[in-house]
């Protein structure tokens, strides 16, 4: 008995094209200040709605330093979902990132991800965003990083949705990330 209608249309992936791994920025709002999202009937971009004068916050990570991954999660009673993570690091342990580390591990979230190619992903339609997991590391030797490592973890009905870049461009929808 078919559970719903479904219409496969198979994917060509036989060509290499350029593809970059990892994620160059985060942009994180409190799971509150968003009032609503909608997902365009046509190309599944969706659109969050931002309560008046709230903003998401930007945060730059060096290359090679975060990470966004979705994990298929189902069982034999038909229960399935995907399990979202985003991993962050921080480098340099100091007060300032440890305050805004202890507002974003207490806080319910959401968060926008560019990947390295530069496509946004939104994570908290289904549920808002949490820290699951940190650290802070001094590191042994000189070489190896001080630093700090977050992940944000979302479980939703489905993988991530793309997010236009319009509006993680608006100054009206995003503070950037403060100067170092």
């Amino acid at each position: 008995m078919a559970c719903g209608s479904y219409t496969l249309t198979g994917l060509n992936n036989a060509c290499k094209e350029a593809s970059f791994g990892g994620i160059k920025r985060v942009f994180i709002a409190i799971s509150d200040d968003v009032t609503a999202t909608s997902v365009d009937a046509t190309t599944h971009v969706l659109t969050p709605t931002l309560a008046s004068s709230k903003k998401f916050q930007e945060y730059k990570l060096l290359k090679s330093t975060g990470s966004l991954t979705s994990t298929l999660n189902t069982s034999e009673t038909a229960t399935s979902y995907f399990t979202n993570e985003v991993t962050l690091q921080f480098m340099k342990m100091e007060t300032s990132k440890r305050m805004e580390i202890m507002s974003l591990m207490l806080a319910p979230t959401v968060v926008i991800v560019e990947d390295g190619n530069g496509i946004f992903w939104y994570l908290g339609k289904d549920n808002y965003v949490d820290c699951s997991a940190g650290s802070a590391q001094t590191g042994t030797a000189v070489g190896d990083a001080n630093h700090y490592e977050l992940t944000l973890t979302d479980t939703s009905k489905e993988l991530p949705f793309e997010v236009d870049p319009a509006f993680v461009n608006d100054p009206n929808n995003v503070n950037p990330a403060p100067v170092a």
